[in-house]
């Protein structure tokens, strides 16, 4: 079923119902509802007269897609060990997805998110150093700092590994990928 019939009849509006709401003809909407993209102004139309954004008529279906989210959460929870190790937190999840062959969104995400929140925590770090030197702050900074991150990377691990359980989707997500 493509996403435009999904909606359609989630809203209870036949073809015709919605040619006339959108203004655009029949004929369109069965072509749209056998598989070809809407673009520009169709896309536009079709949009508002649903009510939703236009990227939700251009989202893939994920009924293609089947979610093995038990090596979702172990890929998301293999970073856990290694974040006093930065870089094995990227590495490790990145070498068990190629190793298990498991390219989905999901998996690509946790790792995008271990990529950033990596390279957020190296800008943080070399930033307190120098306020550290700056601001004739005690030694000790330099450690709250270092325990701060890894306690917010091992926040966003549990917490997305308890989004996976409930709902099977993240809970913090990017709306990019790195890899």
């Amino acid at each position: 079923m493509s996403k435009l019939k999904e909606i359609r009849t989630k809203l209870n509006l036949t073809q015709e119902e919605l040619a006339d709401k959108s203004g655009i003809s029949v004929r369109t909407i069965q072509r749209i509802e056998s598989g070809i993209e809407p673009k520009g102004q169709t896309l536009k139309l079709l949009a508002k007269a649903l009510g939703i954004e236009e990227k939700e008529l251009l989202e893939k279906e994920d009924t293609h897609i089947k979610i093995n989210s038990t090596l979702i959460k172990i890929i998301n929870l293999s970073s856990l060990p290694f974040t006093l190790i930065p870089p094995a937190n990227i590495v490790i999840p990145l070498v068990i997805m190629f190793a298990k062959k498991q390219f989905d969104p999901l998996a690509k995400q946790i790792i995008s998110i271990q990529i950033l929140w990596f390279i957020i925590a190296f800008i943080i770090f070399m930033l307190s150093s120098f306020m550290k030197n700056w601001f004739s702050l005690g030694s000790k900074f330099i450690l709250v700092v270092m325990i701060l991150l890894v306690l917010s990377n091992v926040l966003i691990i549990l917490r997305n590994s308890a989004e996976i359980d409930k709902k099977g989707k993240l809970f913090f997500r990017l709306s990019f990928s790195l890899i």
